[in-house]
This record gives structure tokens, C-alpha cells and sequence, in this order.
């Protein structure tokens, strides 16, 4: 497998990683979200073109959660492959060690199906994460190889991010990370989002300024599309607008 098979899968969203919803009234809900493009960990997955995205949570009050997310997608068709689907699944345990104190740990699976690539971009990582207060600290390690980039178990993504209540409904969101790719150091880099959030008539709208601090290699960008040759960590602006019920 090429080390640019990557490119296009190892990347922060402005949809990132499913979060989990608990719900008041019900331990079981949905979402379902379109963006002008599909972000993760910086990188877009869908040549910088809009995706279709929902899933669904089942959070007990006891803090266990289980839940599955997917989106569109265009890179394992960029690089030969027969997958336009994304299906994450997850579950973990979340809680407070004290007041305003929170934790976060879990296992997440990034499936492909019927991607007929070799290695599998099938992914499979463990996370741990604190947030006080508004703030979150997170660090995700892949046990398997990270989205089918040849020997790269161990690779590790460290993220740093806030949320601000600016009032009105509005709410800003800070973020940034860094991607850690085992064996391939031209392949890391850091990402970096700002996203300003509202809430409106029950749905969430979004407006983020999403990038990546990727490396050139031999004059090309490291994380360039195979199907356009376009720079898919340059920074942009992703609009989304997301319903959870």
C-alpha cells in the first residue's frame, strides 16, 4: 500500500469523532448532519466535497455508552478501492473523578465495507480523554495498522479543544492536534479547527475554519488528492447544519 493511503484517512472534523448524546428522557438517540465537507483530524475524506452523515447513541446512566456513525466518503475510491462508506463503531465509559472533573475512555472502529484494498484501512484505536470544564484533552492510539498505512500500529493523535458559551446561542470552539504516524514521520502533522456553532429551530448550525500544517514531499503536498492533486489538509471553511432527536 502506497504511504499517501493515508492522506486522505487520518484527518480532525469538523465532525470529528461520533460524540456521544445523552439523552434526558431516553438513553437512545440519533443525528443525522450535511457538511460542505467531510473534515477528520484536519484532512478532508471527501476531496473537499460535501457528505451525507448520521448515526446513533445508546447511553446509560451509569455512564457506559455504545453507538455507530457514518458518512460518505471518496478516498478508498481515489486509491482504487470499492468503498463510499465510513461506519464507525464504538463504546466506552464516561464520568466525573470530581466536580468539574471529567473522564472519557473507550475503542472506536473506522470500518470500510467491501473496501477490497490491501493492507485494510480498517482501523481500530483505543482512546482516554479529561475535560475540565469547558476544556478536553484526548489521546487516541491505534492498535492496528491506521488506515491502511503500511506498518503504522502504535500511531497515536493527541487533541486539545474548548467550547465557549459566547451567549444568544452562539458558541465558539477552539482545537487543535497533532497526528502522530508510526515509522513515517513526513506523514504527521498538526491540525487545527475554530468553529462557531448556533442553535436554531432545533437544529445545529455550524461555520468552522479547518486546516492541516502538512509536509511537502519531493515538491507535492504529503496529503494531495490522487484523483485532483489538491492539498486536502489546506485550510478552508466547512459549513454544516446537524438534528439529533
Amino acid at each position: 500500500m502506497k504511504k499517501s493511503l493515508f492522506i486522505l484517512a487520518a484527518s480532525l472534523a469538523v465532525s470529528a469523532l461520533p460524540s456521544v448524546a445523552f439523552a434526558e428522557d431516553s438513553p437512545l438517540s440519533f443525528n443525522v448532519s450535511l457538511t460542505s465537507d467531510y473534515r477528520y483530524r484536519g484532512i478532508s475524506q471527501t476531496r473537499l466535497q460535501p457528505a451525507l452523515q448520521g448515526g446513533a447513541d445508546y447511553a446509560l446512566p451509569s455512564g457506559f455508552y455504545v453507538g455507530t456513525w457514518a458518512s460518505t466518503i471518496k478516498w478508498i475510491k481515489d486509491f482504487g478501492g470499492d468503498a463510499n462508506v465510513e461506519l464507525d463503531l464504538y463504546g466506552g465509559y464516561k464520568g466525573e473523578i470530581q466536580k468539574d472533573l471529567g473522564f472519557d475512555v473507550g475503542v472506536l472502529r473506522y470500518q470500510y465495507p467491501s473496501n477490497k484494498l490491501d493492507p485494510s484501512p480498517n482501523t481500530t484505536e483505543i482512546y482516554g480523554a479529561l475535560s475540565y470544564g469547558p476544556a478536553t484533552l484526548k489521546y487516541s492510539h491505534s492498535v492496528s495498522n491506521l488506515f491502511g498505512f503500511d506498518d503504522s500500529k502504535n500511531s497515536g493523535y493527541l487533541e486539545f479543544g474548548a467550547t465557549f458559551d459566547l451567549g444568544n446561542g452562539f458558541s465558539i470552539t477552539p482545537h487543535i492536534g497533532y497526528q502522530k504516524v508510526a515509522k513515517s514521520s513526513d506523514y504527521s502533522y498538526t491540525d487545527y479547527s475554530l468553529t462557531v456553532s448556533k442553535e436554531v429551530a432545533g437544529f445545529g448550525l455550524s461555520a468552522a475554519l479547518v486546516g492541516a500544517d502538512t509536509k511537502s514531499i519531493g515538491g507535492v503536498k504529503a496529503y494531495a488528492s490522487p484523483a485532483n492533486g489538491k492539498d486536502l489538509g489546506r485550510a478552508g471553511l466547512v459549513l454544516a447544519v446537524k438534528k439529533t432527536f
